[in-house]
C-alpha cells in the first residue's frame, strides 16, 4: 500500500486573511499610540519655549549692561519681533509694525529666533511687551495644541 505524500501543506485563504487582519489592527494601534502629528507639534512647542526664554534672557542681559534701560521700542504696547515695516499679522494683539531687536540684541543672541513652523526674519511669530512695572513678557504667537507659551520676568 502506498502513502499519499501529495498533501497540501500551504495556508488556506481564511488563515491568510486572519493574519493580515491581525497585522492591520496592530499597525493601527501603534500609529494611534505614536500619533506623529502630535509629536511634531510637541517638538515645535518645545523649541518655542526655548526661543522665548532665549529672547527674554537676551533682553535682560541688555537691561543689566545698560544700567536698567529697556531696549528701544519695547513699551506697554505689544509688538511683534521681526524686520517687517508693516503688515505683521502673527500676533493678534500686537502692533502691525514689527520691532526689530536683531541689531540691539546681537551681542546676546547669535541670531533672532524664528518660529519653527512658519516664522521668518520679517515676522518671527514672537512678541514682546513691558507692563507698567517694566516686567517684560515674551510670547510665542503660533503655539500649537492650544498651549500658551509666554514667559515674564
Amino acid at each position: 500500500m502506498r502513502k499519499n505524500n501529495n498533501i497540501n501543506k500551504g495556508f488556506t485563504l481564511i488563515e491568510l486573511l486572519l493574519v493580515i487582519s491581525i497585522i492591520s489592527v496592530l499597525a493601527t494601534v501603534v500609529l494611534v499610540a505614536l500619533d506623529p502629528v502630535t509629536r511634531f507639534a510637541d517638538a515645535r512647542n518645545s523649541r518655542r519655549w526655548g526661543d522665548v526664554n532665549s529672547i527674554l534672557t537676551a533682553i535682560h542681559e541688555y537691561i543689566v549692561d545698560n544700567d536698567g534701560s529697556l531696549p528701544s521700542g519695547i513699551s506697554t504696547t505689544e509688538k511683534q519681533l521681526g524686520t517687517c515695516s508693516s503688515g505683521g499679522t502673527s500676533c493678534a494683539e500686537a502692533d502691525p509694525i514689527c520691532l526689530d531687536l536683531s541689531t540691539t540684541l546681537e551681542k546676546y543672541l547669535k541670531s533672532m529666533p524664528v518660529d519653527p513652523k512658519d516664522g521668518t526674519e520679517e515676522t518671527t511669530k514672537y512678541s514682546v511687551v513691558a507692563d507698567s512695572n517694566n516686567i517684560i513678557t515674551v510670547k510665542a504667537c503660533s503655539a500649537e495644541l492650544s498651549e500658551t507659551i509666554q514667559v515674564s520676568r
